[in-house]
This record gives C-alpha cells, sequence and structure tokens, in this order.
C-alpha cells in the first residue's frame, strides 16, 4: 500500500462533500458529531473564494477534509489553493457503483449524491487517496503532454476525414501524398484540389513543387507524374464534388493549425523537460526520445513516497493483466479500467524499445515466437519488465545502462537452475524479476554481441 495512504492524517474539523455541475455545485458537510449541513456553491472564483474563507473562519483554519469526483478540472483546481483544505479526489465510477448498491432503482439527484460522496469519505477514507500535487514544474508537464497528445489525436481523426472524402472524388492523391497530413500534402491539395485541376498543370511545375516541397527522388517523381497523366477523375459529378472540395480545404486549414499547436506543445515540453532534474535518468532509456521521454517522466512524477514498491504502482497504469477468482474459477483478462494514457505511455516506449534494444528485442521475439502471444500482448509484457526497470532507476536517481543490464541478466542466466517445462516464465502473470534467457529466443545472438 503506498506509504501516504498509511501516513497519521490530521484532525479534520469536518468533513465535506461536494458535487460538482458545470454551473453550481451541491456540498454537504458533516460535524465530527454527526450533525449535517448542505447547500449549494456557484462555480464562480468569487463564490469559491468566498466559501472557502467561510470554512477557514468557522474552524479557525483547521483542516477539512473535501471528497468530489474530479482529480482535475475547474472546481479542484480552484480548490488546491486553500491550504486548510484537504482533497480526496473519488473516482466516479466508485461513486456510481456505491449509488447503484444502495438505490438499485436508479434514482438520482446532486444533493443525494453529494451525500453518498460524503458517506465515502467519512467511512471509506481509508481507501482513498488524498490529493498531494507534485511541484509545479512536473504538473505542468504532466499536462504539456497530455494536451500534446490530445491534438494529436485530434489530427488524426481530422486526416482520417480527408482521407475518407478524398476516396469519393480524388482517390489517387491518397496514394500520392501518404501520408495527408505532411505540409507537402497539405499544400498539394490546396494549390490542386481535384484530378482536372492538377492535368491541366505544366508537368514541369508538378516536379519542381515535389523538389522543394523535400521530395527529391526523381524516379518517385517520375512515377506520380506518369500516374497523373494516366489518371482518371472518380467521379464528375458537381453536385458530389463539389461540397467536398470545400469540405476538403476545411479539413486541410484545420490540419494545419493543429500541426502548429502540436509543434508548439511539443517546444514547450521539450523546455520544460530540459529544465527539469530528473530529465537524465527518462533520457537514458531505449526508444525514449523527445516525445516519450517527458511522458515517462511525467507518468512517474517526482514524488518517490508515493509508490513503496513497484508492485504498488504497475496495477494503477493498467499494464498487468486482471485476476478474477470465484469458487474453482480463475480468469485473466486485460485490465481495461485504468488511466489510458497512462498505460498507452508505458505500451509506446516498450514497442519503440525494440528497435534500440537487444534484450528487449530478444524478450519480444519469445513472446512472439514461443508463447504465440500476438504484437499487443507480447508489447505488455515488455512494458511490464521495462516498469521495474524504469521503477528502480527512477528510485535510485540513476540512468539506465543497457550494458549494465545485459550484463546482470546475463549472470541470473549463468546462475539459473533450470525450469521445470510446465512452468510458464517472463510473462506479467509469473514472477517478473526471473527473467530466464535460457528460454528467450535470440539470446544466443545477444550472448555473443555482449561477449
Amino acid at each position: 500500500m503506498p506509504e501516504e495512504m498509511t501516513a497519521a492524517e490530521p484532525e479534520y474539523a469536518a468533513y465535506v462533500a461536494l458535487d460538482w455541475a458545470d454551473r453550481e455545485h451541491a456540498w454537504v458537510l458533516e460535524l465530527p458529531g454527526g450533525k449535517k449541513e448542505s447547500g449549494k456553491l456557484s462555480q464562480t472564483p468569487e463564490a469559491i473564494d468566498a466559501w472557502a474563507a467561510e470554512l477557514a473562519r468557522r474552524f479557525g483554519g483547521r483542516p477539512v477534509a473535501v471528497g468530489l469526483e474530479q482529480s482535475r478540472g475547474a472546481l479542484i483546481y480552484a480548490l488546491q489553493k486553500y491550504s486548510h483544505l484537504v482533497l480526496y479526489p473519488i473516482h466516479p465510477s466508485t461513486s456510481a457503483s456505491y449509488r447503484k448498491a444502495l438505490f438499485p432503482s436508479g434514482g438520482k439527484s446532486d444533493p443525494v449524491d453529494a451525500d453518498l460522496l460524503l458517506d465515502l469519505l467519512v467511512r471509506h477514507r481509508d481507501r482513498l487517496r488524498r490529493l498531494q500535487p507534485d511541484d509545479p514544474r512536473t504538473r505542468k508537464l504532466q499536462l504539456l503532454t497530455e494536451k500534446r497528445r490530445q491534438l494529436v489525436d485530434q489530427q488524426t481523426a481530422q486526416t482520417n476525414r480527408l482521407t475518407d472524402l478524398l476516396k469519393v472524388y480524388f482517390p489517387q492523391a491518397v496514394e500520392w501524398l501518404r501520408p495527408l497530413d505532411t505540409p507537402m500534402s497539405i499544400a498539394f491539395l490546396q494549390r490542386w484540389p481535384t484530378l482536372p485541376q492538377l492535368k491541366k498543370e505544366d508537368p514541369e511545375v508538378v516536379r519542381r513543387f515535389f523538389f522543394q516541397s523535400g521530395s527529391r527522388s526523381h524516379q518517385r517523381i517520375q512515377t506520380r507524374l506518369a500516374q497523373i497523366q494516366q489518371a482518371r477523375p472518380a467521379i464528375e459529378d458537381e453536385a458530389i464534388v463539389g461540397p467536398c472540395v470545400l469540405m476538403a480545404q476545411a479539413l486541410l486549414k484545420v490540419i494545419t493549425a493543429l500541426r502548429e499547436g502540436i509543434a508548439a506543445l511539443q517546444q514547450a515540453c521539450q523546455e520544460a523537460f530540459a529544465s527539469h532534474p530528473d530529465a537524465e535518468i527518462f533520457s537514458s532509456f531505449p526508444g525514449a526520445g523527445p516525445v516519450l521521454a517527458p511522458r515517462l517522466l511525467a507518468a512517474f512524477g517526482s514524488q518517490r513516497d508515493r509508490w513503496n514498491t513497484v508492485e504498488d504502482m504497475q496495477p494503477y497504469t493498467g499494464i498487468p493483466p486482471i485476476t478474477v477468482t470465484s469458487g474453482n474459477s480463475l480468469q485473466i483478462h486485460f485490465r481495461w479500467k485504468c488511466p489510458k494514457f497512462l498505460r498507452q505511455t508505458f505500451h509506446e516506449h516498450a514497442g519503440c524499445s525494440i528497435q534500440h534494444s537487444q534484450w528487449a528485442r530478444a524478450f519480444y521475439d519469445h513472446q512472439c515466437q514461443v508463447k504465440n502471444h500476438d504484437h499487443q500482448a507480447a508489447v505488455r509484457s515488455l512494458a511490464y519488465k521495462w516498469q521495474r526497470i524504469l521503477f528502480r532507476c527512477w528510485k535510485n536517481r540513476t540512468p539506465y545502462q543497457e550494458s549494465f543490464h545485459q550484463e546482470r541478466l546475463l549472470r541470473q542466466h549463468a546462475a539459473a537452475p533450470a525450469l521445470p517445462s510446465n512452468r510458464r516464465s517472463g510473462t506479467a502473470g509469473s514472477n517478473p524479476v526471473h527473467f530466464q534467457f535460457k528460454m528467450v529466443a535470440g539470446f544466443s545472438k545477444l550472448s555473443d554481441a555482449t561477449s
């Protein structure tokens, strides 16, 4: 269990639960003797400040426990600046399940929800985690990486919409310009939005456009020019082509704006990451480039007392599978409920590490070739291994060294006894410390490279 959950908590002067909404929040307050009060709180800085100041005046500045269904957002950000308020974020699914258990009919109202949150806060506080924000530079990096990824997802969505449109009236462009979200592709479609307009252009102008846009392969340019001359319009119905072209031009502007936003956020990420004291640690990992290294740092944060062991952290990330037992039945399946961006960070790093780490490649090949796992399952198993290494380097404030880790694995291989043929090893469900290279495909190649 994390240290902060077992540490002694302050003696609270009162307990408050807030059922937040867009404009007005329902609140319920309970005093230590059991007396309750309730009311409404407007979502304005002035109203929140007056409400928090009244709690400080009423209870002499003593700590007040506040439970609410937010870990991020306007309300919890507004409450963080008050030192006498100790915040307990409650996951929405927790309160929803609690409400369903007490009200099977499905009845719901804001005052009732606030009362249920208060009940969770007062009676089940040992199951909740007090909000202890990271230092400002780490929190800034965390938000920068998440906002950047949101724009990347938006760019992907808008590019897919553009692809669907082009397949209707200009399908050749999809093949000639793939990927469609590059500056060259955007400029091409803005200049020649339809095939007839492109065919009317002087081939030398088109050739010069490709060359100046960074496409320097003479053979590829010649192939494109020949295909342009031979191409025929997919449709010629202006009732369809006209609206599609207008929509495509609008999407091109959106994609351009998203690209600029992503570049600005990436620049801010790199600046925030470079100034962070843990930057050297996370830059040292194979596959952790300018995008993933800041995300890994943001995933761990700077509070090294948040997790006592890696086993405390890993279930929260969603990488390990979940085990469900009942009587004689046993099921192990994918963990659905977890912070998706956090799981994505470790999964993507593991996938990138395959191209930069010999032992990671050997482990991945073993998962695919020997255990017959598909790509995603193999990468998750590798991510589980990387998490343990990342955690130890983070705890010890030590950069990763590939040669040191390989030598350690070779020593384990030399000292480890042969395993029974029916015993599984190297998966997220087994003991993760004993990575037996005897069972890993490609070990001989790794052994030769490090000898």
